[in-house]
């Protein structure tokens, strides 16, 4: 079996050196088969310089330079095309995730699991960045179904075929468990080892809450709702159709027994706000329609090129399947 570890990195010149020498400790008391895959995301520092220097020196590093800062859901993607071990393993390159953990992933997927997810149980972050992402973690568990306690942990675990399937784009790599979950892939977490930032900065800010929050409504979307958009959409639409003629329909019942009783003051419906937010609804209802339906139109576009299914595993020839 072989190993490839996926490091995305983004100024951590000063982290790299010793990084290195865990990993190769690690792999020569386990006798891997390993390639150790450098992604550098645009670094303004010397961490270029240094994966340089490491890959001079040792013929198991390869290494990847962008151009500029494309984030860390470019760095892993382009890792992922470039590995070629049967097992993917990402880790972050600032020293906090441990190397010494990578004997127990393994040990993970030899139980029968295809993702295992690092958990940071005991954290060694300030308040401000822990207390939100506990409570992403609770909103990505409860609105996809794949219940970790740590989504955003950078240290998991893959068997490399899933990226077969699974394909990053924008700033989903916090969420690769929930999309190989939605393509039928066993998922599992264990409690890792987190370790205190010794050198730079944190790279991340309020702003990864946000995006990470808009991030998790397309993922769960695309994996509740991706192969049939209208049965959402739709659905919502639907409910605001709803609204708007039972509000109208109220209105013009009110109006009519009110010029049959011939009252001193008979009411007039566009004084009246709940008709114009009748009105309003029936326009969202039928909005929310007509993109449901653009969404299937594309989604039907796109059929030969996706599928709604995947199989796990084959056996027969094809002529005694017939």
């Amino acid at each position: 079996m072989k190993l490839s570890l996926v490091i995305p990195v983004y100024n951590e010149d000063e982290s790299l050196d010793k990084l290195h020498e865990e990993i190769c400790a690690v792999v020569t008391a386990n006798n891997y088969d390993v390639e150790i895959l450098f992604i550098d995301d645009g670094s303004k520092d010397d961490s270029w310089q240094v994966i340089s220097r490491l890959t001079e020196k040792d013929s198991r590093i390869r290494a990847l330079k962008f151009r500029r800062n494309f984030g860390k859901a470019a760095a892993l993607d382009a890792g992922f095309q470039e590995a070629t071990g049967d097992v993917i393993i990402t880790m972050d390159a600032d020293l906090q995730d441990d190397p010494n953990e990578i004997p127990r992933f393994l040990e993970q997927l030899d139980a029968g699991n295809d993702v295992v997810s690092g958990w940071k149980k005991v954290r060694h972050d300030p308040w401000h960045k822990v207390g939100p992402s506990r409570v992403f973690n609770w909103m990505v568990s409860t609105l996809t179904g794949v219940t970790l306690h740590d989504h955003n942990c950078g240290m998991k675990c893959y068997r490399g075929e899933i990226f077969n399937e699974v394909r990053l784009y924008g700033e989903l790599h916090r969420f690769v468990p929930v999309l190989a979950a939605a393509h039928g892939w066993k998922v599992g977490e264990i409690v890792i080892n987190h370790r205190a930032r010794q050198f730079g900065h944190s790279k991340y800010g309020v702003r990864r809450f946000l995006k990470g929050f808009l991030d998790l409504t397309t993922v769960a979307f695309i994996t509740g709702y991706g192969q049939r958009p209208q049965h959402l959409l739709g659905g919502i639409g639907l409910l605001f159709f709803a609204l708007g003629f039972v509000g109208l329909f109220g209105l013009s019942g009110w109006w009519v027994i009110d010029r049959l009783i011939g009252v001193e003051e008979p009411i007039e419906l566009h004084k009246r706000a709940v008709f114009y937010y009748s009105i309003v609804s029936l326009l969202l209802g039928t909005q929310f329609v007509t993109v449901g339906l653009l969404a299937e139109i594309i989604r039907s576009a796109m059929a030969p090129q996706t599928k709604s299914y995947f199989i796990s595993q084959k056996v027969g020839s094809r002529d005694e399947t017939n």
